[in-house]
């Protein structure tokens, strides 16, 4: 694979003056992910990357724009040529955390035609670097990871191979939502300090999905161990998922053998 300054010469930009930026916004106030928002409003993303806390594009002639997306590879979405620099006023608020960004730096920004058949498509390797969200673009060295034949959600990865935090939940995409929501099962949630595990059950019209969303809106989903220690950011993932044509019967059935497989009754958070 080539180097994404390969592209950027072939279009012919100038690297002297053109930074990559990628964009993964990590605040405790953020409603949405930069990805979720260039997926779902590319207006509103443009004008979350207009507005900044510092004079980040400053002398600089053009941006090369990357978001995280779920699986964390690093996704192209355009280049922009920087117009220009002013100051937001009171009526604007960050699309992202719904705060007014008076007071912030807001550059304009202009999407360029140049490499746009690749938005969506071409992933590149950002590096162990992920808090230098901005850096040069000449000798960056960004291996071109992969080029899609169309632009998509990244593809599940299965059941069995699925893992996240609850925190990153609300920020799947539509289509792994559906996949989550379509399916039963037993899962399991790990306690990020302590190890301590509990293992439950999905089951109902929302499967995974509807399940998880009450620990997302609780932190405890109703278990009375989760209820007595402070709230925090499990781990899930899950253990078995059962046949469309399994009865709840069957399914706590399955749930009672990883209990005591996994001992979390004695050493976990498993109440009964």
């Amino acid at each position: 694979m080539l180097n994404f300054d390969v592209y950027l010469r072939e279009a012919g930009v100038d690297l002297d003056t053109t930074r990559l930026v990628r964009h993964q916004d990590t605040r405790k106030t953020s409603r949405f992910t930069p990805y979720e928002l260039w997926h779902k409003n590319p207006t509103d993303f443009e004008l979350y990357q207009r507005i900044q806390a510092r004079e980040i594009f400053r002398g600089i002639r053009t941006i090369a724009s990357f978001v995280a997306n779920p699986m964390n590879e690093c996704l192209f979405v355009g280049l922009y040529s920087v117009e220009g620099q002013s100051t937001a006023t009171e009526d604007i608020k960050d699309p992202i955390s719904g705060e007014v960004a008076t007071g912030l730096y807001l550059y304009d920004l202009c999407k360029l035609q140049l490499l746009s058949e690749y938005d969506g498509r071409l992933f590149i390797d950002w590096g162990q670097g992920y808090r230098a969200w901005v850096q040069l673009a000449k000798g960056s060295q960004k291996l071109v990871t992969e080029v899609r034949r169309a632009a998509s959600d990244p593809p599940f990865p299965g059941f069995l191979a699925f893992r996240s935090r609850l925190s990153e939940l609300p920020k799947f995409p539509l289509s792994w939502r559906e996949t989550l929501s379509a399916v039963s099962g037993v899962y399991l949630l790990t306690h990020p300090e302590t190890g301590k595990q509990y293992v439950g059950s999905a089951q109902g019209v929302n499967g995974f999905w509807g399940r998880w969303e009450t620990y997302v809106a609780s932190n405890h989903g109703g278990n009375v161990k989760m209820q007595d220690i402070p709230e925090a950011d499990y781990y899930v993932t899950i253990l078995e998922f059962a046949s469309s044509s399994a009865g709840v019967d069957e399914i706590f059935k399955m749930e009672n053998l990883w209990k005591s497989k996994l001992h979390t009754r004695v050493f976990g958070l498993n109440a009964n």
